[in-house]
């Protein structure tokens, strides 16, 4: 029989697979979200004004919320945030390149990859296709890309330090011939999809516009001592997103198509482009997120001081990985305060607000953990190895909300295959439905 962490992890190697592109997560965050009972909106649109359960897509980024019939003008919002991006490559125009008999795939490094990571492994090409008509659709390749490494007969040196060039030996191998008889996008479009996921191919003479980027093409994985385990390709941010739309969906739908009656409004973002800094009108810097609050408090009726009250009394959860200790690395990390897996989601911490947490924030995630009966963990930086940051900050600072930035504990971060913890992961998810709950 399997446990709910189990079958957690089982459910997110699904999420995963069915979300090789930002495109296709938020498609996947719709899909799922629309199965729960949610209704799709569109930003053209008029939006309904009665309470009810709502979602909106905007290009990879994705908002879903719930309005409870007791909602008024000043009804704050709980935001539990994520992304859909991860680092790896993205195709460039004129892709079908190659030499030497060999077809290759003109790519450019896309946020912050561990290269070598992508070396010898099977890789999917995937995204949204921009055909002539302004139609977009999705196309997943399936495995089809490969970066293979120079074996160490050629390289006697590899062993003492691999250095990758990032134009020369990151052009993947896709097939074998000439490349002026091939057509990398004439791929791509025998795999476009249509709006439910069925197999809808389009003439690649109408492509006009592309974004298409690479993921791992293996399943999702648990394994180790006692399935304590999880690897995949894009748990960062993947596994947060995940956590948010099992929140969500957990929410219920009764017969007037909600049963949640909180005094708050529960919202999951998701947003694109985060690990290449989120300014984009899809990314967190962007105004999607600003701009659903505010068609929401028009619905409810809310004048500018209304819905600036509402804000003050808002909480957003920004939700993205952190390092858990590394055993072969504890150098790296902070003498004293060392995460780890399997011991819980993690409460990120930055004395230069990196991330957004404050003390007002770590005292609300200590509560919401306690009520979801979930232990955490903190995590904090060595000081001679500066961390990164989240969307949470650029959200704080962008609507004013009180943000606390958390996660879960992994390794080989910005890999093509990721590592968590199985009951991390759903630990993650119970925390935010205890968030979304109040």
């Amino acid at each position: 029989m399997l446990t709910a962490p189990r079958t957690h992890a089982e459910d997110l190697a699904d999420f995963v697979e069915a979300s090789p592109s930002s495109y296709h997560a938020a498609a996947e965050v719709a899909r799922r979200l629309e199965g729960a009972g949610f209704t799709a909106l569109h930003e053209a649109d008029a939006w309904p004004e009665q309470a009810g359960r709502y979602l909106v897509v905007r290009d990879g980024a994705a908002i879903a919320w719930v309005v409870p019939p007791t909602a008024t003008a000043t009804t704050p919002v709980r935001v539990f945030g994520a992304h859909t991006d991860s680092p790896g490559f993205k195709l460039k125009p004129q892709p079908t390149t190659g030499r030497l008999g060999w077809l290759q795939a003109g790519v450019e490094v896309y946020g912050g990859p561990l290269l070598n990571s992508w070396l010898d492994r099977e890789l999917r090409l995937a995204g949204r296709l921009v055909l002539d008509d302004g139609t977009e659709v999705l196309a997943d390749s399936g495995p089809l890309l490969r970066l293979p490494q120079l074996a160490i007969h050629l390289d006697r040196t590899a062993n003492e330090g691999l250095t990758l060039d990032r134009q020369a030996h990151t052009q993947p191998v896709w097939g074998l011939g000439a490349p002026e008889s091939a057509d990398l996008l004439a791929e791509l479009a025998a795999s476009a999809t249509d709006s439910d996921g069925g197999s809808a191919p389009v003439d690649a003479a109408r492509i006009r516009g592309y974004d298409l980027t690479t993921a791992d093409a293996a399943r999702g994985t648990v394994f180790g001592k006692d399935d304590a385990f999880f690897a995949a390709g894009r748990l960062d941010d993947l596994a947060s997103v995940h956590a948010g739309v099992v929140a969500m969906a957990a929410l219920g739908a009764g017969s007037e198509g909600h049963d949640f009656e909180g005094d708050h409004i529960p919202v999951l973002a998701v947003f694109d482009h985060e690990e290449i800094g989120s300014e984009t009108r899809s990314g967190a810097a962007g105004p999607f997120l600003e701009d659903v609050l505010e068609r929401i408090g028009l619905a409810l009726g809310a004048d500018r001081a209304e819905r600036m009250r509402a804000l003050a009394s808002s909480w957003c959860v920004s939700s993205d990985v952190g390092h858990s200790v590394h055993p072969n690395y504890a150098e790296k990390h902070d003498p004293v305060v060392r995460p780890l897996l399997g011991a819980g989601p993690i409460l990120k911490i930055n004395a230069n607000q990196r991330y957004a947490t404050d003390g007002v924030g770590a005292a609300a995630w200590s509560a919401w953990c306690e009520a979801a009966g979930v232990r955490s963990q903190e995590f904090v930086s060595n000081n001679a190895v500066p961390c990164g940051s989240t969307i949470g900050p650029i959200t704080a600072t962008r609507l004013g909300i009180r943000t606390v930035d958390v996660g879960i504990p992994i390794l080989s971060m910005h890999s093509a295959r990721e590592l968590a913890g199985v009951s991390d992961l759903f630990d993650l998810s119970r925390v935010a439905e205890a968030f979304f709950r109040g």
